[in-house]
């Protein structure tokens, strides 16, 4: 690609998001005839036409928006990528605002930040903990550690940390008094303690007898909206649940908890490290989602 194809396509995507030839020449320090005439020929050399204009306005074709689309995601990996060469000859300073799940953020990922901190002493670090997805960019977010799907969002880059494993559990003194379910119907029978968030009940992940992995929503006679006193619950011998290894792992081995119906665990949620892609791969960011993908590569809890 000659540098020209690439300021054709940065007059285009800075005319979308400007929303005419004069705001995006402003931005690119051009004039707005520069611009049109950028554009004219980008859409000639693609045979295609971009933009519907009219005198008044201006607006992206179909095949000009999902054009546009996949000129965001490419100057972004550009951008990435110049910022990442610059960031390795630099040192983490700065103030980074950090989101993370609560139970999740503060077993398994402040460690490792509160690590970090003690590495880099120009790096300050402003760490919040909640279950809600904020927004990163309206909110001023510098990374957040998300789990679950990811929002379909051209503004969010995104690298996969980790894969939580969960199974189905419970005591053993409830398990003496009341039997061990050998199927999921079985299940209804039981006392089971489940999770639940903004007034929804999450399903369990569960692998059949067959090995085939579906889903379960229990009825469940005891709901909580966080996993550490659902653990609590089931040492206290409360009924069956449905917990990850990173929470359960320590009862698991000392024996304090069992799992049920299966001695495999199942995969059932992706842990991410998000940030906006308005923000430059910073080395705060960088040194942070590094060390994040090295201590997710083996956590101790899911250790043989």
């Amino acid at each position: 690609m000659e540098s020209a194809d690439l300021q054709g396509i940065v007059a285009f995507v800075q005319t979308i998001e400007a929303g005419s030839f004069t705001s995006a020449g402003e931005r690119l320090r051009v004039t707005k005839s520069a611009v049109g005439k950028s554009i004219a020929q980008l859409e000639h050399r693609l045979g295609v036409r971009l933009l519907n204009r009219t005198t008044r306005s201006l607006s992206p074709t179909s095949e000009g928006l999902s054009y546009y689309e996949a000129c965001v995601r490419a100057l972004s990996e550009i951008e990435a990528a110049q910022s990442l060469l610059a960031a390795h000859r630099q040192v983490p300073s700065g103030r980074l605002r950090v989101d993370l799940p609560s139970a999740f953020g503060q077993r398994c990922v402040a460690p490792v930040l509160f690590d970090i901190s003690k590495r880099f002493p120009d790096l300050a670090m402003e760490i919040s903990f909640n279950d809600r997805r904020v927004d990163l960019i309206e909110e001023g977010i510098d990374l957040a550690v998300r789990m679950g799907e990811l929002d379909d969002s051209l503004s969010l880059a995104a690298r996969r940390l980790y894969v939580q494993r969960s199974c189905v559990l419970a005591a053993p003194a409830y398990l003496e008094e009341h039997g061990r379910p050998r199927t999921i119907e079985e299940l209804a029978a039981h006392k089971l303690i489940g999770y639940t968030r903004n007034g929804v009940a999450h399903p369990w992940t569960i692998r059949h007898a067959d090995g085939q992995i579906g889903k379960f929503t229990p009825r469940a006679r005891l709901v909580l909206d966080n996993g550490e006193p659902m653990l609590d619950a089931a040492l206290a011998g409360c009924g069956i649940t449905f917990l990850p290894t990173w929470l359960a792992a320590d009862s698991l081995r000392s024996g304090a908890l069992e799992m049920v119906l299966s001695d495999r665990l199942v995969e059932n949620i992706a842990v991410h490290a998000v940030w906006p892609v308005t923000r430059a791969v910073t080395p705060k960011i960088r040194v942070v989602v590094d060390a994040l993908v090295e201590h997710f590569s083996a956590p101790p809890w899911d250790a043989a």
